[in-house]
């Protein structure tokens, strides 16, 4: 970071001459010939302050590796340590650019920062060759090759440095979360629910305990029980016993929430125990029938589809107008009518693999509901549940192909797993047309799956979510624990912030990925792959 200090100190130092150089050219006919003199003495005469010893310690900082030695494909010059650096230090939150971005970005900068002192020399001969100073040819020639020579070697040293850098653009977490603006939820997928055994079977009997519901239906029952609570309509699952007596603070009637906490008469307590803020609190107690029957309150998960359970994901093909010759830049999830898309910016690709900024624009998703007409589980959407609520993690793209960039992707159900699809385009990089397009998927059964098992709801933490989660993994949408939150919310969270570039750029790939810090659930998010560019980083055949 010192070295960079220094660095950006010498590209001001020349930018700086290079504005002053600026208003002599414009104003020297009515400047005295000794300033203009002095100017070009100033920048070319050999000192610790001239113009060609700035642009050799600027390109000795950059490339030079602490033995004193030039090596492109060394790990230990500047131009890598940056692009470390800025892995490490998660430089991409501020910039929303790759590290292979970065480091050209880098090099554009530099470049023209030389560029501007090499011009400042070829301003500053003539004048002192028309005062009479020397006629400065050989020195010309000489500069001349050194720019050249420099140049070639810093663009080969930027080469491999963007070859072995990330091309992954991915969303930090923000300085503060806000529901439906920087993330979103699927609701009540399995949600904590207590519920006496009397009622999870159609007998009413208290003959067996709370760990034999594994699967079972809330009946109806006339029983007066104490804990009045809207019923669990869909299926019960995994109960089990805590405590015989405990009080229940319910959620407000507006919340996706059934209970705030739950605190037992042995100590334990379910969630945050705080003021109930619905204003009163329920007692409830197991109770006996007929003596030897005891019936047991059990804490268990309710898996119903309703009004407040969001668990739909858009199952409908999301593609750039390729007509027009647009891509794929940038990936968002967002919800509407309680259903997930991935939504996708496109913009319109030029030659080079430049995106026209101004034809950037977010493609609409399509606004179905899901009780409308001629719209199909399974086809149009996916309802996750129980049995059928897992996504896949996976670095879609064609690693061996450098001639293709994403111009769509899709969902779809494999097995009971959510997987992502991508459409990719092979495109002349000459020309920026975009030939014919091809589907990639990923298969493989055999996947490792994350353990999300007992985490807080994801907000609640204030470190910052890093991304946990390597390709071809899987995670199962879960309740949060039961002592941190009750098991009242499900996680991860989906992170609903724009994944774009700064500049725009095509893809070469897309995925998915899980965040979080320790104790928390987290949140599954896009990435975007940048399409490659450092095979095209060389020197013009006529750089002489």
């Amino acid at each position: 970071m010192h070295t960079f200090s220094e660095i950006l100190d010498t590209m001001n130092s020349i930018s700086v001459r290079y504005e002053q150089m600026k208003k002599y050219e414009v104003n020297q006919d009515k400047l005295e010939n000794n300033t203009l003199v002095q100017f070009a003495e100033w920048t070319v005469n050999p000192s610790t302050h001239s113009v060609p010893h700035l642009m050799d310690r600027l390109h000795t900082m950059l490339f030079i590796n602490g033995r004193g030695k030039f090596n492109a494909s060394t790990s230990d010059n500047v131009l890598r340590l940056l692009a470390q650096n800025y892995e490490e230090s998660k430089g991409i939150c501020q910039s929303q650019q790759s590290t292979q971005q970065f480091l050209y970005s880098l090099y554009t900068d530099i470049a023209l920062t030389e560029l501007k002192g090499y011009t400042m020399i070829e301003f500053s001969w003539p004048i002192l060759r028309n005062y009479g100073q020397a006629n400065y040819s050989q020195e010309a020639e000489i500069l001349r090759w050194d720019y050249g020579n420099r140049t070639e070697r810093a663009i080969n040293s930027l080469r491999k440095a963007m070859e072995s850098s990330s091309r992954i653009v991915w969303r930090c977490d923000p300085d503060e979360h806000i529901p439906k603006v920087t993330y979103d939820e699927v609701t009540r997928l399995l949600q904590g629910f207590l519920a006496n055994e009397v009622e999870l079977n159609r007998d009413w009997s208290c003959t067996s305990t709370c760990s034999d519901y594994n699967y079972a239906r809330s009946e109806s029952f006339n029983y007066p029980h104490q804990l009045q609570q809207p019923e669990c309509t869909g299926i019960v699952r995994n109960c089990q016993f805590v405590d015989s007596d405990m009080t229940v603070c319910q959620s407000p009637s507006g919340s996706s929430r059934r209970y705030d906490y739950i605190q037992y008469d042995n100590g334990r307590v379910l969630g945050q125990s705080k003021k109930c803020e619905r204003g009163t609190t329920n007692k409830v107690e197991s109770w006996h029938r007929w003596i030897v029957q005891k019936c047991s309150y059990c804490f268990c998960l309710c898996d119903e589809q309703g009004p407040k359970s969001d668990r739909y994901f858009n199952l409908r093909e999301a593609i750039a107008d390729v007509e027009g010759n647009k891509v794929v830049t940038g990936l968002r999830f967002v919800k509407k009518n309680r259903v997930f898309h991935l939504q996708i910016q496109q913009g319109k690709l030029m030659p080079r693999g430049v995106i026209d900024d101004k034809t950037l624009e977010w493609k609409p998703v399509d606004e179905y509901q899901i009780t409308d007409a001629n719209i199909v589980n399974g086809v149009d959407y996916h309802t996750m549940n129980y049995s059928s609520r897992s996504m896949d993690l996976d670095n879609i793209m064609n690693p061996n192909d450098n001639s293709s960039v994403v111009t769509g992707l899709r969902f779809r159900v494999l097995g009971s797993h959510l997987n992502l699809m991508a459409q990719i385009s092979k495109f002349d990089f000459a020309t920026g047309k975009l030939l014919q397009p091809k589907w990639h998927l990923i298969d493989d059964n055999n996947r490792q799956k994350l353990n999300l098992d007992s985490l807080d709801m994801s907000t609640r933490t204030n470190i910052k979510s890093l991304p946990l989660s390597k390709h071809n993994q899987y995670l199962d949408f879960v309740n949060s624990g039961m002592d941190k939150d009750a098991a009242q919310t499900t996680i991860p969270f989906i992170d609903v912030q724009d994944v774009v570039s700064n500049p725009p750029a095509p893809l070469a790939g897309i995925g998915l990925y899980y965040k979080s810090s320790p104790g928390f659930g987290g949140f599954v998010a896009p990435k975007t792959i940048i399409y490659d560019f450092a095979p095209h980083v060389q020197v013009s055949a006529n750089k002489s």
